[in-house]
């Protein structure tokens, strides 16, 4: 136990111990190593406590970014956002206590498991039951309420005693059947697609789910934070041709990919009405969500995967290469291709999206985090900045919440430094996402993490205004009823946030002073840099063949 949080009884010579010091010892008996937080009364002693144990902590300047970072961490080391938060005494309940507010019942609504420990002696069980919770069947966040008057409690030591580190998740695999019927589905398909989501990165379905895209021939779409399971260079890969893939397939593969907003609920016009899918997930209640599905295995998506591959070995199919299919595929593929590369290239200032990202693209190294956030910003950035590993894509995922950039960045920056030293970490922001959670530039600096902030900027949310522009608007009103609700202030110094707090900055308006600033910063291993780009304001994306699905009269 760590010194200063367990005492000599007077009376016995008993041996105590703090609850701060039985929570830390319990999180590490858990596999727990990593701890974010903002501290302050009462859980100022339980990030001390596990400090001395070894468990790393991690000030962070925002709860929610905290929270964040925690949750990225989980998801790269496959141990999911436990979140431990003080409340109020427990004699001063229903009194009117400081802050009183009743955290357990609210937290059940958001998480798997939502308890307060009883005692001391109850902290264990509860740490152990929270942690095993989080990991097992689709994993997910899990709170802990301390009181107080718990955190400096003190109680015989020998009354204590520690759950052992809960077992791996068991590993769950699908019906024989239904597996049999999913490969008598396939290899009916005649424009079969794949789908990688996020569940198959999580799962670790790298492996056998590239077998199996290669095996068959399978044209394959990965989800935001699929990318990289199945390298995005691969041939098989169809990104290029999202819409086309998505509204032709007549049999679809769904590997831990949700029918949510991401992927337009599978529903037409973005589908065929008649449309097979196939759908593999952990978690029993997704199965058929908004469609029905033609076969459903509920399982592990790695250990499904290899179910499916066993199958279909059995009698050999592949999608022909130079079938319609494929041809129609590469077709988009190659004039979407053509799009991009023609917006990439223009040589007008200030740049465009395509400029920045294209140039970015050409300079990152293949086994760098991409962490990003914004909306034209992570939605272009998407397309055009490629992921080779998995796991190495973060961004606003199924809630599209923005803010998460510099927490995701933070978490990915910490993996890397602990088992990959030299990895970089490129976290692209839009200027409006980066304001949501900018003071975490401190952070970075005071742990000096390998993180290039880069910050796109367009001086608005969505779209804003040059300098010029802005300032003959405020001629005739006040900026609060001339300034368009998305606005930002023209042309601000993000960069010197960054140089604030000793990082280096860098703003730049050029694609060659963009060329010259990533060479810098990707040379400088030692400094975490932001560089700040300015794009012109009412820069775009290119023409979409769907509408976004939230609609607007502006």
């Amino acid at each position: 136990m760590p010194e200063g949080n367990r005492a000599e009884g007077s009376d016995w010579g008993e041996e105590r111990v703090s609850g701060a010091a039985v929570i830390a010892q319990a999180l590490k008996t858990q596999d727990v190593q990593y701890m974010f937080g903002v501290v302050g009364f009462p859980v100022t002693e339980i990030a001390v406590a596990a400090q001395q144990l070894g468990i790393r902590y991690i000030g962070m300047r925002n709860e929610q970014a905290a929270c964040y970072a925690a949750s990225a961490i989980g998801y790269l080391t496959s141990r999911p956002l436990i979140v431990i938060a003080g409340s109020s005494e427990r004699s001063q309940e229903t009194m009117g206590a400081f802050q009183e507010f009743p955290q357990v019942e609210a937290c059940r609504l958001y998480s798997k498991f939502s308890a307060q420990p009883s005692s001391i002696q109850h902290i264990p069980s509860v740490i152990e039951k929270a942690v095993r919770s989080s990991i097992y069947g689709r994993p997910g966040a899990c709170y802990i309420d301390i009181p107080a008057d718990l955190v400096i409690l003190q109680e015989n030591v020998n009354s204590v005693k520690y759950k052992e580190c809960c077992m791996p998740p068991p590993i769950s695999m699908a019906e024989t059947s239904a597996v049999c019927m999913a490969a008598s589905v396939i290899r009916s398909a005649k424009q079969p697609l794949l789908i990688i989501g996020k569940g198959a990165a999580y799962a670790h379905a790298e492996d056998s789910i590239r077998k199996l895209v290669e095996q068959c021939n399978l044209p394959f779409l990965p989800t935001p934070m699929g990318k990289g399971v199945v390298p995005d260079s691969h041939p098989n890969c169809v990104g290029a041709a999202r819409s086309r893939a998505l509204q032709s397939a007549d049999v679809i593969m769904l590997f831990g990919a949700r029918l949510n907003w991401i992927l337009h609920f599978g529903l037409p016009p973005r589908y065929q009405p008649d449309v097979k899918f196939i759908q593999v997930d952990i978690c029993a209640e997704e199965l058929g969500n908004n469609v029905k599905p033609a076969v459903t295995l509920l399982g592990d998506v790695n250990a499904v995967s290899k179910q499916l591959l066993e199958q279909l070995d059995k009698t050999a199919w592949q999608c022909p290469a130079e079938s319609k299919w494929w041809e129609t595929l590469r077709e988009k593929m190659k004039s979407n291709q053509v799009v991009s590369k023609e917006l990439a290239s223009r040589k007008s200032l200030p740049m465009n999206y395509y400029t920045v990202f294209y140039h970015v693209q050409e300079q990152l190294p293949r086994d760098c985090f991409v962490i990003s956030e914004g909306a034209n910003t992570m939605d272009i950035g998407r397309t055009v900045l490629q992921n080779y590993l998995p796991r190495h894509r973060l961004d606003a995922g199924t809630f599209g919440t923005m803010g998460v950039g510099l927490g995701f960045a933070i978490a990915a920056a910490l993996v890397a430094k602990d088992k990959s030293p030299g990895q970089r970490v490129i976290c692209v922001e839009g200027d409006s996402a980066f304001g949501f959670s900018g003071m975490e530039v401190e952070t970075i600096c005071r742990y000096n993490l390998p993180i290039i902030l880069l910050v796109v900027n367009n001086n608005g949310i969505y779209q804003g205004f040059n300098a010029d522009t802005w300032k003959e608007m405020l001629n005739f009103q006040d900026a609060t009823t001339a300034s368009p609700p998305m606005c930002l202030l023209p042309n601000s110094h993000y960069e010197q946030v960054m140089s604030a707090f000793g990082g280096k900055g860098y703003f730049v308006q050029t694609p060659e002073e963009l060329q010259n600033s990533l060479r810098q910063t990707l040379a400088d291993t030692s400094t975490p840099s932001l560089i700040n780009i300015m794009i012109e304001p009412q820069s775009t994306r290119k023409a979409q063949d769907f509408h976004w699905l939230t609609r607007s009269n502006m």
